[in-house]
């Protein structure tokens, strides 16, 4: 079974709200199985355009990352955020195939 990937790009525009987003949605990332790969570190944008805060979030499945953005817990998480950023998520399926080698 393929992994599920959340890549979120965000721009902040209330940080204390969107701290509590952040505490809010532990919760549902906890109960899915969700794993931080890069949260909001240093990046360089050599193509396209960007946003000023990076996540990739990793669930054991395609279904959990789903499951995880339909669940009751991250949608109410969801309402603390929509006042305190934008962001663009895409939530996609793992790839299990050849690899370059």
């Amino acid at each position: 079974m393929s992994k599920g990937y959340w890549i979120v790009r965000v721009d902040v525009t209330d940080q204390e709200q969107f701290k509590a987003y952040a505490a809010a949605n532990t919760e549902a990332l906890k109960k899915y199985g969700a794993r931080f790969l890069a949260r909001a570190g240093q990046f360089s944008t050599p193509e396209g355009t960007t946003r000023t805060r990076n996540t990739i979030v990793e669930f054991p499945s395609y279904q959990a990352a789903l499951d995880c953005w339909n669940s009751p817990e991250y949608q109410a998480a969801v309402k603390l955020r929509l006042p305190a950023s934008t962001i663009d998520l895409v939530i996609v399926e793992g790839y299990d195939g050849p690899q370059p080698s």
